[in-house]
């Protein structure tokens, strides 16, 4: 999507995100949808925090996008906003994504976003059109991330995973893997929040081809038994 324009933050983006957080904390009152509860370090560490990897989204393939582990919408939401790609908001919390489904539908985006409730590994049966890009943000080890993402993603598409700091056991375990599941890291991105403390990086893992093993496996077993 790069030079299309698309990815320039402007006042109707803005509405939208800050409308997001609004209807999130409000939420948030009745059902746990983020530990977050002070609007001021959401709008931190979920609406900057979720905009750190649009650089890296705007760059990759045109398609369809999926935010994995999603939570509450981020970073799936303030992407798919700002982006305007057609986006799945995949988590297992059956209650949390009926109460985000809701939200979408009051933003006006159901037509833009659409959530999956369930497994992860459920959604290569579901949905035969595969993504051009995944998210993932804090939710588990890269090679698992990497195993997760791989049979979602389109021959060309990218997995973008937003994290901390990551060790060096941990990129070398995923370079390890990398050929086996049919992906490959493409380059590596450090960053701080304007904070001045939170510190992200933020890692591109391009799938290349053909697991060589078959994915998904069980359900679960890419985080209970890891490769």
């Amino acid at each position: 999507m790069k030079g299309t324009g698309a990815g320039v933050i402007d006042d109707s983006h803005r509405e939208l995100m800050e409308r997001h957080l609004d209807l999130v904390i409000e939420a948030n009152r009745h059902i746990n949808l983020t530990r977050i509860t002070s609007r001021e370090e959401a709008q931190l560490l979920h609406i900057e925090d979720s905009l750190v990897g649009l650089p890296e989204l705007m760059e990759a393939p045109d398609g369809r996008y999926a935010d994995i582990g999603t939570g509450a919408g981020f970073p799936g939401m303030p992407l798919a906003i700002v982006s305007g790609r057609r986006t799945t908001l995949i988590d297992t919390r059956a209650k949390k994504m009926k109460v985000l489904d809701q939200i979408i539908k009051q933003l006006g985006l159901e037509n833009q976003v659409a959530i999956h409730a369930g497994r992860i590994e459920e959604m290569p049966e579901r949905v035969k059109t595969r993504f051009a890009v995944v998210t993932a943000r804090a939710l588990s080890q890269l090679s698992v991330l990497m195993e997760m993402a791989s049979p979602l993603l389109m021959t060309g598409g990218q997995l973008i995973c937003y994290k901390a700091r990551v060790s060096d056991e941990e990129l070398q375990h995923a370079r390890e893997l990398q050929e086996t599941l049919g992906m490959r890291i493409e380059r590596i991105r450090s960053t701080y929040l304007s904070d001045g403390e939170t510190f992200r990086t933020i890692l591109v893992c391009q799938k290349v081809g053909k697991p060589r093993i078959k994915l998904p496996r069980q359900n679960g077993f890419a985080q209970k038994r890891p490769l």
